[in-house]
């Protein structure tokens, strides 16, 4: 019982969007810029008409409550837009990774039922074929609206051959709409903003739907636990359709910010835009900031004209990731989440006392993954069997699980899933950690990735962090390779640095194994290591299920005879 019997009324309690973001920054500065893509720029003005004429063109053609809208293209203003003019139409935004295979773009249009396909010029092959097999496949098919995005970096031949194909071109699809359209906010926060579809590394990609509450809150709770600040100039080297940008598409309008768009990232033209654009912010991988610290000096601009904050997550950054973007003038916060959390949602809270520490040891503490976001209500790492919070005692692994409003509204059409994800009123996350007695987590494995060698443990990542220290190692990652004696044992996929001798691998296969024995216990060591690039998903993450085959392909290591 509460105090009074006040009720809601249309004065004082509407539902939470970050559409009005959007709305609010046309209104305080129309005309800072809100979007910058090669010789393209807009104002927060113009952002605001052209969302609107898009949401007011989806309307013209009955797209709205209750359809999905699926966008296949790279980090340019279109997918920005669409962030926004979607769901002002009601309809749900469905952001694509433009490198998977055409196969698995068909499932996923064809699971979500995708009314429209707003495809990149330089995808629409990728698109055409996937809607091929979507309507062989399908029972019944209804072939979704097209339209393509032209784009004046690119060559004209494909965007000339999409429009003779039938598609629309995104341009002339805006100017069918209203820039004074009166698009309506959710009238329930529940309803769902957008669609995102896991990497479906062991089965078919799920589709995570999350809500316009959640959005909300943790585009705001992003920007806050960072530290950024209105007219922020934010540099997209993370892509739009990953975790819609970890919610920072909706954070910058909020900012009032500035977005600059990259269609490909590289160490040469993130120092290039930093310059040139004076950008503040920017998030990656950390394999991404990797190829940053090992670029030519041709390549960069040291030092740096003023500091950058870097937002890294997907995988756990080695403390040598962390303190090379240090020593360059960035600063980095290290954050984890994902897909099901609106991207990352625990972050490691920098604290002033750690500032008089030796450089080695900020780097292992920023290392962990950390607290939770303000944002997210409930983290915890628990015993898998009895559900009860492990000793923060920075040894006993348990599963980190977390609950609250920026937690996914579920799985798209799969009650299963959704059954064991949400079991014991928490979501499962499926990552291992420990808590250490400060309160702050730390990532030991993925609970796939765990090794288990002669009945003992052995974390993947903790291999990594001591492979990546070693001066001729640019990338890499650790996995389960059979073993006739241990049952498993560590196999070890490098990546060598520019300039390193690569012609005896049984030298460098000694010198990695040498370095190892000094820094790990004797049962961690690989027991095998493979020389070659590693392969990645669209937001650098290392595919290890790839490796895992690749290992497997290699057979179990041998017994030794002697």
């Amino acid at each position: 019982m509460d105090i009074d019997q006040l009720p809601k009324n249309a004065a004082n309690y509407t539902a939470l969007t970050p559409l009005w973001f959007l709305e609010r920054a046309a209104t305080v500065h129309p005309t800072r810029n809100s979007l910058i893509h090669g010789s393209r720029r807009y104002t927060w003005h113009q952002t605001y008409h052209r969302c609107r004429r898009f949401a007011s063109a989806l309307s013209n053609h009955s797209i709205g409550s209750g359809n999905t809208v699926a966008v296949i293209a790279p980090n340019i203003p279109a997918l920005y837009e669409a962030h926004f003019g979607i769901p002002m139409a009601g309809a749900v935004l469905n952001p694509v990774n433009i490198r998977l295979n055409a196969s698995t773009v068909a499932f996923l249009l064809g699971h979500c039922t995708a009314a429209a396909v707003i495809v990149d010029q330089e995808s629409f092959s990728l698109a055409e074929e996937a809607l091929k097999i979507w309507c062989e496949k399908a029972k019944t098919f209804s072939p979704p609206l097209l339209i393509v995005i032209g784009d004046e970096n690119c060559d004209p031949k494909s965007l000339k051959y999409a429009v003779g194909k039938g598609a629309i071109e995104y341009e002339d699809f805006l100017q069918s709409g209203d820039p004074e359209y009166a698009w309506k906010p959710p009238e329930d926060e529940w309803q769902s903003i957008a669609l995102g579809y896991t990497s479906g590394t062991t089965a078919s990609p799920k589709g995570v739907v999350l809500h316009h509450r959640g959005a909300y809150l943790m585009s705001l709770s992003g920007a806050l636990i960072w530290g950024m600040t209105e007219g922020a100039v934010y540099l997209w080297t993370l892509p739009m359709f990953h975790c819609n940008g970890w919610c920072y598409t909706w954070t910058l309008a909020a900012m009032c910010g500035t977005n600059i768009c990259l269609r490909q990232v590289t160490a040469k033209e993130v120092y290039k835009a930093i310059a040139k654009y004076k950008v503040t912010h920017f998030c990656a991988a950390p394999v991404v900031l990797n190829t940053i610290i090992n670029a030519p000096p041709e390549e960069t601009i040291l030092p740096l004209p003023h500091v950058v904050h870097v937002n890294t997550a997907g995988a756990a950054p080695p403390p040598s990731v962390l303190s090379g973007m240090s020593e360059r003038g960035f600063r980095v916060t290290h954050t984890y989440g994902l897909s099901e959390t609106y991207g990352p949602s625990v972050y490691c809270a920098w604290k002033p006392e750690w500032e008089s520490l030796p450089p080695e040891k900020q780097a292992q503490l920023n290392a962990r993954q950390g607290v939770r976001y303000i944002g997210l209500e409930g983290l915890e790492v628990v015993n898998t069997k009895s559900m009860q919070p492990v000793p923060a005692d920075g040894k006993t692994v348990g599963e980190i699980v977390m609950r609250g409003n920026c937690v996914m509204k579920g799985y798209l059409k799969n009650p299963k899933a959704n059954e064991e994800t949400f079991a014991n009123g928490w979501f499962h996350s499926g990552d291992l950690a420990v808590k250490h007695p400060d309160g702050y987590i730390e990532i030991k494995d993925r609970s796939k990735d765990i090794i288990i060698s002669g009945a003992e443990n052995i974390s993947s990542v903790e291999v990594e962090n001591a492979l990546y220290s070693h001066p001729a190692i640019l990338e890499a990652a650790v996995v389960a390779r059979a073993d006739e004696k241990w049952g498993e044992s560590p196999c070890a996929f490098v990546t060598l640095k520019p300039g390193v001798d690569k012609s005896n691998e049984q030298r460098l296969t000694e010198d990695i194994l040498k370095f190892c024995k000094a820094k790990m216990p004797s049962y961690w060591i690989p027991k095998s290591v493979v020389f070659g690039p590693l392969p990645k998903t669209a937001t650098g993450k290392i595919q290890k299920h790839l490796l895992r085959a690749k290992a497997k392909e290699m057979g179990p290591v041998k017994m030794s005879k002697l």
